[in-house]
């Protein structure tokens, strides 16, 4: 299924897409309503930032873990009707995340709705490459990543509104709501789930270890960990870091609004380019330009500077998004696969937040906050220099 209307066959294909592409901006909006929030919420209950790094690495490990451990599940299974149910599943618990004050009730929903937000996540990725055709897979992500960044410039400045003018709990209804209609509309569209033939090896940890015994997913994996461990720093800790300073929490909005910005202005051209000249040289340039950008804040002392470089990482991250899971899909597609290895490749999410909150975790408590960013520095280099190893692989060629 492609994004372009090509030929008339393909009015259908494209109006599906745009269709999905809604509902997952719907979806994204109540994500982003929480996100933007997690961090004012987890500081209620632990007061300190490195406190609340270490347990949100928990539940990243988790997530880590249930993401190869429930792909034989999610193979055998209805995608879309496996995608409504996360859904409903949100709205439910975000309605009980408003309500609650207890800390040990919340720790139990959380761990429920980390491992809904798995499933969630990978049925999505798949929908959306079975809905694909491999020409225009890069395209396509694209243009979901594009209505997904709409909604991530949208959410945080409503949930900053209603966090600063009537409290948290607020913005988990607010979610809850977006939540429900995204499923409703989910459930409008009867998306079907495609027949298919392949067969399916059930063993999760057998296809984690098989998943690297090829280099090419290797790759893609370590550079998939570096857009997790970004976000991280920017959803996490620079929310954590404005609260210390004791700043108005209505700028932890307006500072998430402006991160999306620069992704909706360029991830979908950007896709466009990797699937007519290749993903290997945006890696490189995403990689080695966010290395220069965190030593100039490591040196910088200035707080809102830091910020609009923050900001301005942002264009970089537009070349990492849609173009690695596109690229994941166009390596492993050849050999009917990617269905068995797309639960261990997201895994490489999880790894990228557990590093990404443990490692400052650990500096906050010896070093002043600047020096993360010497930490993610050095991290960065590595992922630059891998990336001249990916293949140079061109989806459109016409």
């Amino acid at each position: 299924m492609g994004i372009l209307i090509r030929r008339k066959h393909e009015n259908l294909v494209y109006t599906g897409m745009v269709k999905l592409a809604i509902i997952f901006f719907i979806v994204s909006l109540a994500a982003s309503f929480i996100d933007t929030i997690w961090a004012v919420y987890l500081n209620g209950f632990l007061h300190n930032a490195s406190s609340v790094g270490f347990f949100s690495s928990f539940l990243s490990f988790l997530a880590f873990v249930s993401a190869f451990m429930l792909v034989p599940f999610i193979e055998k299974s209805n995608k879309p009707a496996l995608y409504s149910i996360c859904l409903l599943l949100s709205a439910v618990f975000n309605v009980i995340f408003a309500l609650n004050k207890n800390f040990m009730v919340f720790v139990l929903i959380a761990i429920l709705i980390t491992l809904i937000s798995v499933v969630r996540m990978i049925t999505r990725g798949i929908i959306v490459k079975d809905g694909s055709r491999k020409k225009s897979l890069s395209k396509s992500e694209g243009i979901v990543f594009s209505f997904n960044n709409v909604a991530w410039v949208i959410g945080p400045l409503i949930a900053g509104f209603v966090l600063v003018e009537v409290g948290v709990s607020y913005v988990f209804f607010l979610s809850a709501i977006f939540a429900f209609i995204g499923f409703l509309l989910f459930r409008m569209t009867n998306v079907k789930n495609p027949k298919n033939n392949k067969k399916f090896d059930g063993n999760a940890i057998k296809n984690f270890i098989d998943y690297f015994r090829n280099k090419d997913r290797v790759i893609i994996y370590l550079l998939t960990i570096g857009i997790s461990f970004w976000w991280v720093l920017i959803y996490l800790y620079i929310p954590l870091f404005i609260i210390e300073k004791g700043l108005n929490k209505g700028l932890i909005g307006i500072f998430l609004f402006l991160v999306a910005v620069p992704l909706i202005l360029s991830e979908y051209p950007l896709s466009r380019i990797a699937g007519k000249r290749g993903a290997k040289t945006l890696f490189s340039i995403a990689y080695g330009s966010l290395i220069v950008i965190c030593m100039a804040i490591f040196f910088i002392k200035n707080f809102y500077i830091t910020l609009g470089l923050l900001v301005f990482a942002s264009f970089f991250l537009a070349m990492l998004e849609p173009t690695t899971e596109a690229y994941f899909f166009d390596i492993t597609s050849k050999t009917g696969e990617e269905n068995k290895f797309y639960g261990p490749y997201n895994t490489s999410l999880e790894i990228g937040f557990i590093i990404g909150k443990i490692i400052p975790a650990i500096i906050l408590i010896f070093l002043p906050f600047n020096y993360i960013f010497l930490a993610f520095a050095a991290f960065f280099l590595i992922l630059f220099l891998l990336s001249f190893r990916a293949r140079r692989i061109i989806e459109d060629k016409h």
